[in-house]
């Protein structure tokens, strides 16, 4: 593949990384996402098009605000990059296929989740409902370009109903242990992945999740 693809998949990614602090900034303040412009949320001072150039902008500024000096948080750049990563490895792994197009976009929206989760402890249905439309999209036109036959959205609904419904089951059984955004992204992940795939994700989440409490609770022993 040629580098100047890879250059621009990774300058795409990156943009769509600056894209992705915006949403995950505004989202959950429930602020409009395109209204007002991007701007310094300490002095209000509006960002020129040579303040959003993705991580060189934080460079050059040295990590602080144009108008007023304020720091400006590294976790901007830090986005920006492992977005722009995430598109090159996309790119890498599925080549230029319509494939791509749909796992960055899952890629991208799962980033915001992530952020969003961490920073509230919510998951907006918004995005959520996002990923289910891109799942869906990318069945459709497996169906129109690779002859996938209509009887296989089976196998995705089978997904959606487990993943989706064993986590509502967790939820009723310990009373509200995962909460209703968790349960909304397992099913839209189960309709993208199929019933075998979303077990094996549900059976890594667990385990992934069983070793990280393990960890903490021998780091608060010590």
């Amino acid at each position: 593949m040629q580098l100047w693809i890879q250059i621009y998949t990774f300058i795409v990614g990156a943009l769509i990384g600056s894209f992705l602090n915006v949403v995950v900034y505004r989202v959950p303040r429930e602020e409009s996402i395109s209204f007002p412009p991007s701007h310094c949320p300490h002095c209000q001072y509006r960002l020129k098009v040579y303040d959003l150039v993705p991580m060189f902008s934080y460079l050059i500024l040295k990590g602080r605000c144009r108008n007023c000096g304020e720091k400006i948080s590294l976790r901007y750049p830090i986005v920006e990059a492992v977005s722009g990563f995430l598109f090159l490895f996309t790119l890498l792994t599925f080549g230029l296929t319509w494939q791509t197009l749909q796992y960055v976009a899952i890629l991208s929206i799962l980033l915001a989740i992530f952020l969003i989760d961490y920073d509230h402890m919510i998951i907006p249905d918004g995005l959520n409902l996002g990923v289910l439309l891109v799942a869906i999209v990318g069945f459709v036109l497996s169906v129109f370009l690779e002859g996938t036959p209509w009887g296989a959205i089976l196998d995705p609904v089978l997904g959606l109903l487990l993943g989706g419904g064993l986590f509502l089951f967790i939820a009723v059984v310990t009373h509200g242990a995962m909460g209703g955004g968790d349960i909304k992204l397992m099913g839209a992940l189960g309709f993208l992945f199929g019933v075998m795939d979303t077990l094996m994700l549900i059976f890594f989440s667990f385990t992934l999740g069983g070793l990280l409490s393990v960890l903490l609770i021998a780091l608060k022993i010590k």
